[in-house]
């Protein structure tokens, strides 16, 4: 950067290095003396590096920040309906699997009470033998019976062929 009296100088040196129309030393001399006091240059402060750094960096960084927060925001929003739809496939198979586990229960139900109802094996076999008790006994009776009609009948053939019967 240049400096004020740098700055200055530099119209002066140009107007010097120009020819001038006179020819005398003393003339060039005030022409190149009334140029360098007819406009003075106001001096402008510099903006400066530091402020400059400082506010492009603040710029840089805010700009960087807020594209950050846009794509988390993005991110965040694919994430979080990714979850809810898991979520929702989760709660659907715990339903499937809470009613799977109530139709268990009421066969485990059912099942308890068959065999609260039904009979072992063992008093099968012991009912199969009182009926076969009762069957041989009736059997015995029904051949008692038969024998006492086969007496009774061979009575009443003796008794008619000896007497007869008049009715």
């Amino acid at each position: 950067m240049l400096t004020a009296a740098a700055r200055t100088a530099r119209p002066a040196a140009r107007l010097l290095a120009r020819r001038g129309l006179s020819s005398s030393a003393v003339v060039r001399e005030e022409a190149a003396s009334a140029a360098g006091t007819v406009g003075a240059v106001p001096v402008q402060k510099p903006v400066g590096g530091f402020r400059g750094g400082i506010l492009g960096f603040l710029l840089g960084f805010s700009a960087a920040t807020s594209l950050g927060v846009y794509y988390l925001q993005q991110d965040t929003k694919i994430a979080q309906g990714l979850l809810l739809a898991s979520v929702d496939e989760l709660s659907q198979g715990t339903e499937r699997i809470t009613s799977h586990l109530d139709r268990l229960q009421t066969v485990e139900k059912d099942l308890a009470a068959l065999r609260a109802q039904s009979a072992a094996s063992g008093d099968v076999a012991k009912v199969r033998g009182e009926m076969k008790k009762v069957y041989d006994g009736l059997h015995l009776e029904l051949l008692d019976l038969r024998a006492h009609v086969w007496g009774v009948e061979q009575d009443l053939q003796k008794v008619a062929k000896t007497e007869h019967i008049r009715i």
